[in-house]
């Protein structure tokens, strides 16, 4: 079948214009999946379908913090169609790996739980059988005795003396960088800074945690194959972080697997957690056939790890005439039960947090904080986005306070060539100032001539 661009294609699918300067800025670019996508050819990792395929499902803790008296599986191998149950003693490592290969330990989260479910929806045992609803009817058959114990879910809760502890593997509820209990950063004296300052403002912001909500939900399938390498079908964001990953918990070299990737139905940082590739990998292996996990709406929408929620309390020291001095921000970044990507992300979080403004005073305290909520990881510039929307809102409403001008307050602490910024870097090619000036053209917002004179690329 061939297909023929219409005229209205042609707008969408035309080559960039030659001879200009630029081939992107100003013009029509055409994105490489395109075609693929509006015609339908796309292939997706739930359009293979290797014959003898089966399903695996999980039985998930209904339960946020509870101790494993038993587990009985012996009704889920009774249901018609039902091939395998899988416990956290069938796999290799049954620790998930996220952080291990940036040298981010220790490894916190079983694969299967044993011993003890630390938040509502962790997978306690995995129902392998030879339709999706044998599966689900297995996973629903598992039997589990709990003992209930106390649940945190508020980050500063969390970090009381006297608060039950979530994940062992830490001893605390908090991850330690460098031996302190916060990731922090610390420029100038922000005490004198206070001092010196006309005014100090501080505000506290808040987020929940974000769920990613892709049209395609996380999945994978499992392929032995006849060299008794494993070809896995997924949706990964991340081919080679996956198939890394998933060796070491497989405890497998790395050349037994291959990862076939790269059509993602939406991800959004969502879909970097190896989560679903290793257990489905054991199952292929223990039975020699290829098997499909893939989550449920539900499952999507409950378990696989969202934007982490963060509370952020931020103190200015601000002279009167908008210049700030010094600058406070405490943050806490809620991890859930296990760290994931989260100890990276607050790490990020703690570098951007004073802004791209220059502050000769900073002290910076961020910290990743387990509870009992669903782990949380990447979403969009995570670390980075819900800072910037607590400063913004913290610009916007130290400018009210001072009755100034919202882009004045900015332009006039906005960050230079050269400037040093609070993690020790000098800002290089910020073109903030300019980028601002043009903005307030566009939309014909009135600067005195002194704004418009700025530069980053003079000194102050």
């Amino acid at each position: 079948m061939s297909y023929r661009l219409s005229p209205i294609d042609t707008q969408y699918f035309a080559p960039d214009h030659e001879g200009d300067d630029f081939t992107v800025i100003g013009s029509v670019v055409t994105r490489s999946d395109a075609l693929g996508h509006v015609t339908g050819r796309t292939e997706f990792f739930e359009d293979v379908r290797p014959s003898g395929l089966l399903h695996l499902k999980m039985h998930r803790s209904t339960r946020h913090h509870a101790r494993l008296a038993g587990v009985d599986s012996s009704a889920a191998l009774a249901v018609p169609g039902v091939v395998r149950v899988l416990t956290g003693a069938d796999i290799p490592n049954n620790l998930y790996t996220p952080l291990k290969l940036i040298n981010v330990e220790p490894d916190d989260e079983p694969i299967l739980a044993v011993d003890k479910v630390r938040y509502l929806g962790e997978p306690i045992v995995a129902v392998v059988a030879e339709t999706e609803a044998a599966a689900l009817a297995g996973a629903a058959a598992v039997r589990v005795d709990y003992v209930d114990l106390p649940p945190v879910f508020d980050v500063e809760e969390a970090l009381a003396d006297g608060a039950p502890i979530v994940n062992e593997y830490h001893g605390k509820n908090y991850f330690t960088y460098e031996g302190h209990h916060c990731r922090r950063v610390r420029l100038g004296d922000v005490d004198a800074g206070f001092a010196e300052a006309d005014h100090v403002f501080e505000w506290r912001y808040q987020s929940s945690p974000i769920e990613q909500a892709p049209v395609e939900t996380t999945g994978c399938t499992v392929v032995p194959q006849p060299d008794g390498r494993l070809r896995i079908h997924s949706d990964t964001q991340a081919c080679f972080f996956t198939l890394d990953n998933t060796a070491l918990i497989l405890e497998s070299d790395f050349n037994k697997l291959r990862i076939v990737g790269g059509t993602v139905g939406g991800g959004f940082g969502g879909k970097v957690d190896v989560v679903v590739e290793p257990v489905a990998c054991v199952a292929a292996m223990v039975t020699g056939r290829p098997v499909k996990f893939v989550y449920g709406r539900h499952e999507e929408m409950q378990v696989s790890s969202p934007r982490a929620a963060e509370r952020i309390y931020i103190k200015d020291g601000v002279l009167a005439d908008g210049r700030i001095v010094a600058r406070q921000v405490t943050a806490y970044i809620d991890a859930g039960a296990y760290s994931r990507h989260t100890p990276y992300g607050t790490t990020k979080a703690a570098a951007h947090f004073p802004g791209p403004y220059t502050i000769p005073n900073v002290r910076i305290d961020c910290h990743c904080v387990y509870t009992n909520r669903t782990p949380s990881s990447a979403m969009r510039g995570f670390g980075v986005t819900i800072g910037d929307f607590a400063l913004e809102s913290q610009m916007d409403r130290i400018a009210r306070e001072l009755g100034m001008d919202p882009l004045r307050l900015r332009l006039k602490n906005a960050y230079r060539d050269g400037d040093m910024k609070a993690h020790r870097k000098r800002a290089e090619g910020t073109a903030l100032i300019e980028v601002m000036q043009k903005a307030a053209e566009l939309v014909g917002h009135e600067l005195p001539d002194e704004y418009r004179r700025m530069s980053s690329l003079e000194a102050r």
